[in-house]
């Protein structure tokens, strides 16, 4: 990352205040959508895991059998 202070070391803090600003008002929006809206690829991984997991165990049930 650059650094964007000049030779004199003067630093605006404004610009890090709005981006800390921004990241605050994103935020709890981020949570909300998640809350609502992020159930279904999470369900999806889960059953996709048991899914595998299942595989793996009858792949090596045959194996041992």
């Amino acid at each position: 990352m650059a650094n964007t202070q000049g030779p004199q070391g003067n630093h605006d803090p404004a610009g890090s205040t709005q981006m800390f600003r921004a990241f605050v008002d994103e935020e709890p929006q981020g949570r909300q959508a998640a809350a609502t809206g992020g159930g279904g690829p999470r369900i999806g991984l889960i059953v996709g895991i048991v899914v595998a997991v299942a595989v793996v165990a009858a792949v090596a049930w045959l194996a041992l059998k």
